[in-house]
């Protein structure tokens, strides 16, 4: 059974044109989350708060997964693709070689925007590869009922037999969102080779005789299986646990490579404006990139 290494407290943070969100980890803990590097939850209930979005910004190098529970997220990019993404539903984002795009969040029911966004670092090898999205809509997503009335939403990897729709990932991501009825018990299956956290957005719970609670990472040991036990009104989580790549990373904001070289190649491609490197129907941004 894997010991938990460290616990956190998400810290709130600024973003985009003026974003008010909670950061679970990012810059500082690169060693001990890879392959992720950054998560961010952006729930909120103060539309003044997270309209202003996410403007024309440029990636390369990473992989941005959101997931929203209520709300939307509006999505387009500077070589045509738009799109949005609801309540339950997924956007898997593969910047590869670059892409400048932007997110305009959206309020759900009673002003709500409720969601999560992860960063996971691409290998060496992928880090140039074409960009890509796969927007995935709930009923894409299973989920697996247990005996005690656990359920599971698969986004990607798999849980009592069944996969989620994303696939084909080099660093073999788990994630799940978690839901354990009150005082119930459950135990995740967790590859050993790989680095694996939750995080916390409902409820309570007793991991290891430590309670844990809202906005609140664990990041656990090298193990085979984690247990977490619920409290009396239940909780819910996000899972994720990935294949560590074990490469140097050199980040300046939304940019991530391997060397301080390529980063600078990398800014010197957006000065230049040969920062998209596939073919397409491309478009310039009508408002300042931000970076």
């Amino acid at each position: 059974m894997s010991k938990i290494k460290k616990i956190f407290k998400a810290k709130p943070v600024l973003e985009g044109a003026g974003v008010h969100l909670h950061r679970a980890f990012g810059y500082q803990e690169t060693s001990d989350f890879d392959p992720f590097l950054m998560l961010d939850d952006f729930r909120n209930d103060d539309p003044e708060k997270y309209l202003p979005g996410f403007p024309w910004h440029p990636h390369r190098g990473i992989e941005t997964i959101t997931y929203m529970l209520e709300g939307s997220a509006e999505h387009g990019d500077s070589i045509g693709n738009r799109g949005t993404i609801h309540r339950n539903e997924v956007q898997w984002m593969t910047a590869g070689s670059g892409i400048i795009h932007q997110e305009m969040p959206k309020p759900g029911s009673g002003g709500k925007m409720y969601g999560f966004q992860l960063w996971a670092n691409l290998p060496a090898s992928q880090k140039m590869i074409d960009p890509r999205y796969r927007d995935l809509t709930a009923d894409l997503i299973p989920v697996v009922t247990t005996n005690n009335g656990s359920m599971v939403k698969i986004i990607s990897g798999e849980f009592n037999g069944k996969k989620g729709p994303v696939k084909d990932i080099v660093i073999e991501p788990q994630f799940l969102d978690v839901s354990i009825p009150g005082n119930s018990e459950l135990e995740l299956p967790v590859e050993r080779s790989h680095n694996c956290f939750i995080y916390a957005f409902e409820g309570q719970a007793d991991i290891m005789s430590q309670r844990v609670g809202n906005r609140q990472t664990v990041l656990f040991e090298h193990g085979e299986s984690i247990t977490i036990r619920s409290e009396k009104m239940g909780f819910r989580f996000l899972f994720l646990s990935g294949k560590p790549l074990r490469e140097p990373v050199a980040w300046r904001g939304p940019i991530v490579m391997n060397t301080n070289e390529e980063l600078r190649r990398a800014f010197r491609d957006l000065k230049d404006g040969t920062f998209i490197k596939t073919d397409g129907e491309k478009t310039d941004p009508d408002v300042n990139i931000y970076y």
